[in-house]
Formats: structure tokens, C-alpha cells, sequence
């Protein structure tokens, strides 16, 4: 199954706020439901290494559900939001939240132990996954996390039997839209590499979910 970029309508704004706000619904399900904070967890623990605190930047934040989430677990993160459209961060959080772009992080090198980002590789080219990787590896200290999907022809076919589930028009059109211009594991591998990365790990996890760590420096 070739890659195949496709336009999402949420990436674009293209559909009314309560659309909107359905589509977003739709993708907390989806990340409660289907392995999406299982695997950021995961990548979390492994990154950590038992480090009692960790500042994070978050790329691609939107209202931060992830990330906020995800302090329950690591009541000790120190989290900034990054997103290109200020509309999409939370109007009203304690969270430091940025717009700006995030093929050019708006910080000084290693400014954070980790950056991360979760469904959102997916959206880039592959010579604009390198770059991604390349100014997460220079703003982070000590890895930059990646959790997305997985290409698979029998993924495609979940998103399409789920249609009749999905709360918003956008869902309907972006949940398909993503699976066929997802990387497979192997893709990720090489781009990491050639972003420069002095290690990859990469785990296919539940239902089709990636959970990439990029590290800035070998690992023992």
C-alpha cells in the first residue's frame, strides 16, 4: 500500500466550530480506545528512565488532551503547548502554550528534556518529517517521541467501517485520509536516521500505533 498525502479537513479549519469540536471528541476516543495514550505512556517511561521530572514541549498540541492526560500518570511534567494555529490551544490553562511553526521551534538548543508529538508526523512529507526531527533533536536535551499511525491495508479498512461511529463529517473524511498518508515503521526508521538521530526505537503498539524515540545521544 503506496503512501498516498491526502487533504485533512482539520488541519485546514474547514468545517463549523461545533464540527470542529465533534472532531476533536472523536480523536480523544480514539486515543483513549485504540492505543493512543497506552503507547504515549509507554514512549514517556522509556524516555524518563526514572528521571523524577521532565520538561516537555508538545508539538502540535492542539487543546493539549494528551499531554494533560498524560500527567495523571507523570504528575512532574513540565509541559509547554506548541501549535500553528493559536485558535487550537486552550484559551483558559496554566499549560505555556506557543503559536508558532513547528519546522522552526521557536527556541534556543536544548531548551527541553523532550519533545513530542502525537498524530501528527503523519501530515508531513517526508523531507519535512527530516526537518521536523532535525529542530526537535536540537531543541531537546534528550530524545524527541513521536506516536502516529501505521500504513496497513487492513487499518484503512477499520477507519472505513467505522464511519457510521464517527461523530463529525471531518472524522469521517480526516480518519481515512490519515491511515493512507501514515508511515510504516521502516519509513520512520530511515527518516529518523537521516534527520540525524544517534539512535532510533521503534514499536509497532495496539491497533496499529507507532511509538518512535529519537535519541540526541547513544543510549548504553
Amino acid at each position: 500500500m503506496r503512501r498516498r498525502p491526502t487533504r485533512e479537513l482539520l488541519d485546514t479549519d474547514s468545517g463549523s466550530p461545533s464540527e470542529v469540536a465533534a472532531s476533536l471528541k472523536d480523536l480523544r476516543w480514539f486515543n483513549r480506545w485504540f492505543g493512543g495514550l497506552s503507547t504515549v505512556q509507554r514512549l514517556f517511561e522509556t524516555a524518563a528512565n526514572g528521571a523524577p521530572n521532565l520538561s516537555v514541549l508538545e508539538v502540535a498540541a492542539g487543546d493539549g488532551f494528551i499531554p494533560r492526560t498524560l500527567q495523571r500518570r507523570f504528575p512532574h511534567l513540565d509541559i509547554t503547548l506548541l501549535d500553528r494555529v493559536p485558535s487550537h490551544l486552550p484559551a483558559k490553562n496554566a499549560t505555556r502554550a506557543v503559536a508558532a511553526d513547528a519546522l522552526a521551534l521557536p527556541f534556543p538548543d536544548s531548551s527541553f528534556d523532550i519533545v513530542s508529538s502525537s498524530l501528527f508526523v503523519h501530515h508531513l512529507q517526508p523531507e519535512q518529517v527530516v526537518l521536523f526531527a532535525r529542530e526537535s533533536l536540537r531543541v531537546c536535551r534528550v530524545a524527541m517521541l513521536i506516536h502516529d499511525l501505521v500504513r496497513h491495508p487492513l487499518h484503512l479498512a477499520f477507519a472505513y467501517a467505522g464511519l457510521p461511529l464517527y461523530r463529525s463529517r471531518i472524522t469521517r473524511n480526516d480518519a481515512p485520509a490519515s491511515v493512507r498518508q501514515a508511515y510504516t515503521v521502516a519509513e520512520m526508521r530511515s527518516l529518523l536516521e537521516k534527520a540525524g538521530a544517534a539512535l532510533v526505537n521503534i514499536n509497532q503498539q495496539y491497533f496499529f500505533r507507532m511509538g518512535a524515540i529519537a535519541w540526541k545521544e547513544h543510549r548504553s
